[in-house]
């Protein structure tokens, strides 16, 4: 009796011991936050707006998540799908972050969760949109606070139809990203009634357009839908115009076709529309506190990507608030972020089972130089995730 009392005992002072120790490893020890985002080549810009996004939710939290400080380990990705396990491993093996965040390519998250899964780590994802990653792949420990390739096209299926369009040619690159956008919207159009009369693959990255736009041409379609991005899309949308399509036949497509590209487009631009989950244009008291915060801190008006860092922080914040900053316990950490609820900048934002933002999606229409949005093409749309089902 007297040996089971002492155990006992010495079981309530290690205990708390342990539990002081932890509330010094809160307070003292700072949050690590892994980046594996593209600071050089193509998609420099997409991860400086997610990198001034993050730090910016942070900063305004008094760069604190859960009471504790905060240092960023940032690696860059290169945007570099064979690069990505070993850059994976290096932040959580090596520098032994709390959190990954990252990445903005596909191919690269494929190499990345791969390493997820072999370790456990906590990884969010603002940016890429491939399906699989809050899906197939269905993993606890992985997170998506930006969207998925069908979240962004499949509201405009309908759309278009009811704008009055029956027959549509859809062009984008012949990669798995443009075929994911472009089967969501597929998939909407023709639930409605629509017909596919083409569907045309550019190989991947060409620019040279000019033999699709005279192929479209001879379609004669109602309208084009399009997947394209980055200066593909600012090529695809000027060639459109100056091809004389535009003037007959409307142009529309998922928002990365024009997102973060306004100034680049011009005139050729007036008129595309476009779904997406956010337009810096949106009315709301969360929107504008958060465009005038970033540009007095960048100097830009921010785009869907930085709301995607942005809304990672918050995210973090929230979450750590609710574990009182104790990063060891993953499975109340996770508990957490699954049940993150945002007042965000896009709007309110919540996460499925499958931890995939449930979001509205804006149709939004290039006026006079700006995305104006014209509608909420579709509200607090859920992902379907019939490969992830708890």
């Amino acid at each position: 009796m007297k040996t089971s009392i002492k155990k006992t005992l010495l079981a309530s002072v290690v205990g708390a011991g342990l539990m002081a120790a932890g509330g010094a490893y809160a307070s003292e020890h700072p949050v690590k936050l892994g980046l594996m985002l593209p600071y050089s080549g193509t998609y420099t810009a997409l991860g400086e707006a997610i990198t001034n996004g993050l730090q910016l939710a942070i900063e305004e939290r008094g760069n604190q998540l859960g009471g504790r400080p905060v240092e960023y380990v940032k690696l860059d990705s290169e945007a570099d799908p064979s690069k990505a396990p070993q850059n994976m491993s290096r932040l959580v093996r090596g520098d032994n972050v709390d959190f990954v965040i990252g990445p903005v390519h596909s191919g690269v998250a494929m190499g990345m969760l791969r390493v997820a899964k072999q370790t456990g780590a906590i990884t969010i994802i603002p940016n890429a949109g491939l399906g699989a990653a809050t899906n197939e792949l269905c993993m606890p420990n992985v997170f998506r606070t930006s969207f998925s390739m069908w979240q962004d096209s499949y509201p405009m299926g309908k759309v278009a139809y009811d704008r009055g369009y029956r027959k549509m040619v859809t062009i984008t690159w012949d990669y798995a990203g443009g075929k994911e956008d472009v089967a969501g919207f597929k998939e909407a159009f023709t639930e409605a009634g629509g017909e596919i009369v083409e569907e045309i693959l550019v190989p991947f990255p060409s620019t040279e357009f000019q033999s699709y736009l005279a192929q479209i041409g001879s379609l004669n379609p109602d309208a084009v839908y399009t997947f394209f991005a980055g200066g593909g899309g600012v090529s695809f949308v000027r060639d459109y115009a100056a091809s004389g399509l535009k003037d007959n036949i409307p142009l529309l497509g998922s928002g990365f076709l024009t997102e973060g590209n306004l100034g680049a487009l011009g005139d050729a631009g007036e008129g595309v529309l476009t779904t997406l989950h956010y337009a810096d244009t949106l009315d709301s008291d969360a929107n504008r506190q958060f465009v005038a915060a970033y540009q007095e801190a960048y100097g830009k008006v921010p785009d869907a990507y930085a709301v995607q860092g942005y809304d990672t922080g918050m995210m973090l914040a929230q979450a750590l608030d609710k574990v009182a900053g104790n990063t060891e316990d993953k499975e109340a950490l996770i508990a957490a972020l699954a049940s993150v609820e945002l007042e965000s900048p896009r709007g309110l934002m919540s996460f499925s089972d499958s931890h995939h933002p449930i979001q509205n999606v804006y149709l939004r229409e290039i006026r006079d130089g700006k995305h104006e949005v014209v509608d909420v093409a579709y509200e607090q749309l859920e992902v379907p995730d019939n490969a992830c089902k708890k």
